[in-house]
C-alpha cells in the first residue's frame, strides 16, 4: 500500500470516486460488484492502492460510464509506473511542486496568465533566482538552488522532441519589474522573445491600456488533459501551488483564461511590446 500517492495517483481516485458517486453506488456495493471489500474500493479512490487497466474499465463498467474516451484516459493513467525525474526532489521540496511538474508532464496542452512575474516555463535561471532570494521567510542557499533547479527541469517539456503547446499571457507589468537588475532582465526579457519565435508557444501580452481586467489577483495555469474532465487549474500562491479539478471551477478559468487571451495584444504586437521594453532599460 503506498503511504504518499503522487499527485497523479491521487487524481485517478478522485475520478473513479466521481464515477461510482454518479453511479449512485455506496462503496460497500462497488465492492460487492467487484467481489471484493469496501477498503479496496476505499483505498483505490484514495490512491492508496495500484489499479490496473483492466480494472478501471470494469469499474467504468459497472459505474454505467458511457464515454469511451473518458475510460481509456483513465486507463492510460494506471500505466505509467516510471518515476518521473521530480521523484529526486521528494525529500527535497513540497509535494505541491513534485505534483506541479508531474501534471505539466502529463499534459496535451498548457496556458497561464500572469499579472507581476514571468511563467516560470519560460524564466531564466538569473530570474528564477533572484525571485526566490526575495521569499520570505528567506530560504537558505541550498534551498534557493534547488527551487532553482527543480523550475528549470519544469521547462523540459517545452523542449522535448514532442513539445507541449504553450499559451501564456503576460502583463506588461511582468515585464517592466526589474528582478535582478538591468542586466538580468535584458536577458530575461530576450529569452520570451527567442521563446516566442517556437512554433509551439504562443506569447501575449495585456498592455497597461487594457485597464481592468478579470483575474488581476491570481497567477493561473492550465493544464490540458487528454480529456476535458481531467484538466486542472493550479494557482500560484505563496505557500505554492493550490491544485483545482472540480468542473464548475474548470469552466470558469477557461472562460477567465479565454477573456484574458482576447483582450492581450496577438502575437506580433506583443514582441513589438516587448522589443520596447526591451529598448528602454
Amino acid at each position: 500500500m503506498r503511504t504518499s500517492p503522487t499527485g497523479r495517483q491521487l487524481r485517478l481516485g478522485v475520478e473513479l470516486r466521481k464515477l461510482r458517486e454518479r453511479a449512485g453506488l455506496t462503496a460497500t456495493e462497488a465492492g460487492q460488484l467487484l467481489g471484493v471489500k469496501q477498503n479496496q474500493i476505499s483505498n483505490t479512490e484514495a490512491g492508496r492502492i495500484g489499479v490496473s487497466p483492466e480494472r478501471v474499465r470494469t469499474l467504468a463498467h459497472h459505474y454505467k460510464c458511457g464515454d469511451p474516451a473518458l475510460i481509456q484516459a483513465l486507463s492510460e493513467m494506471t500505466s505509467d509506473r516510471k518515476r518521473g525525474w521530480w521523484e529526486e526532489y521528494r525529500e527535497i521540496l513540497p509535494t505541491a511542486l513534485l505534483d506541479l511538474a508531474e501534471v505539466e508532464h502529463h499534459a496535451c496542452r498548457l496556458r497561464g496568465a500572469v499579472t507581476v512575474h514571468i511563467p516560470g516555463l519560460l524564466q531564466t535561471t538569473d530570474h528564477a533566482r533572484e525571485l526566490f532570494r526575495q521569499v520570505v521567510p528567506e530560504f537558505s542557499p541550498p534551498d534557493i538552488e534547488h527551487r532553482v533547479s527543480f523550475r528549470i527541469k519544469r521547462q523540459a517539456v517545452l523542449y522535448r522532441d514532442t513539445p507541449t503547446p504553450y499559451r501564456a499571457v503576460i502583463h506588461e507589468a511582468a515585464l517592466r519589474m526589474q528582478f535582478g537588475g538591468r542586466k538580468t532582465t535584458r536577458a530575461q526579457l530576450q529569452h520570451l522573445l527567442d521563446m516566442s519565435e517556437c512554433d509551439h508557444i504562443t506569447l501575449k501580452v495585456l498592455p497597461f491600456s487594457a485597464g481592468g481586467f478579470p483575474g488581476s489577483g491570481q497567477s493561473i495555469f492550465y493544464s490540458h488533459g487528454p480529456v476535458p474532465q481531467l484538466d486542472t487549474v493550479h494557482l500560484d500562491q505563496s505557500h505554492g501551488p493550490v491544485f483545482l479539478d472540480a468542473e464548475a471551477q474548470l469552466d470558469m478559468y477557461r472562460v477567465l483564461l479565454d477573456r484574458l487571451d482576447s483582450r492581450a495584444l496577438d502575437p506580433v504586437r506583443s514582441r513589438d511590446a516587448i522589443h520596447q521594453v526591451l529598448r528602454e532599460l
